[in-house]
């Protein structure tokens, strides 16, 4: 269904006036998504932003990347990229910048910085990673390629390559199957050839 037929979406022609810094073709975003600066944001060809997703910050998002519904991308200044083919199921949390909790510091926005301690740092999240819904990865966690967390995980390192990780924290339970790039390569071929 092209993003003409369907109201739900941004027609592209609303997108290229928004101004984002890189914006791909067949990109599908909904109506009811918040995209915070969008000068800040790029996104690659046949990603997807669902309803109710919150990006904001510097967002760099790869080819074929989807957010489900009601997932929040906060990159703030140090910022988050979502590599090709990677994807956050319902409800995903990633954080670039956090407030410090354990009591030295004041914890919100209504207070001077002086009074504040914040952690920031970079979340890279590799090519096939996907995250479970109700997930939060926290900053400078970044995923391995092929990286895969289960639902309700809280990641707060990074991982390993093509690993599966669950809990809270997450622990790495197994290695994942790396079959799927075949599939890729496969796909990548007819699409080259649908295009041309």
């Amino acid at each position: 269904m092209s993003q003409q037929q369907d109201d739900r979406y941004y027609t592209r022609e609303e997108l290229e006036g928004m101004g984002f810094r890189k914006l791909g073709r067949d990109v599908l975003i909904s109506r009811t998504s918040q995209l915070y600066i969008p000068e800040y944001i790029s996104i690659g060809d046949y990603s997807v932003v669902d309803d109710f997703c919150i990006v904001s910050g510097n967002i760099e998002l790869g080819r074929n990347v989807h957010l489900a519904h009601g997932c929040r991308v906060i990159g703030g200044r140090e910022g988050i990229r979502m590599d090709d083919f990677s994807g956050l199921a319902f409800g995903v949390t990633i954080f670039a910048q956090s407030d410090d909790y354990g009591g030295d510091a004041l914890t919100n926005p209504t207070v001077p910085m002086k009074f504040r301690k914040i952690t920031r740092a970079r979340v890279e999240i590799g090519r096939h990673a996907v995250v479970g819904s109700g997930s939060i990865i926290f900053p400078g966690a970044n995923l391995g390629e092929g990286s895969s967390v289960g639902a309700f995980s809280m990641i707060t390192k990074p991982t390993e390559p093509w690993g599966v990780y669950f809990g809270i924290p997450a622990k790495k339970i197994r290695n994942r199957h790396r079959n799927l790039l075949e599939l890729e390569q496969k796909y990548l071929d007819e699409q080259e050839k649908s295009v041309t």
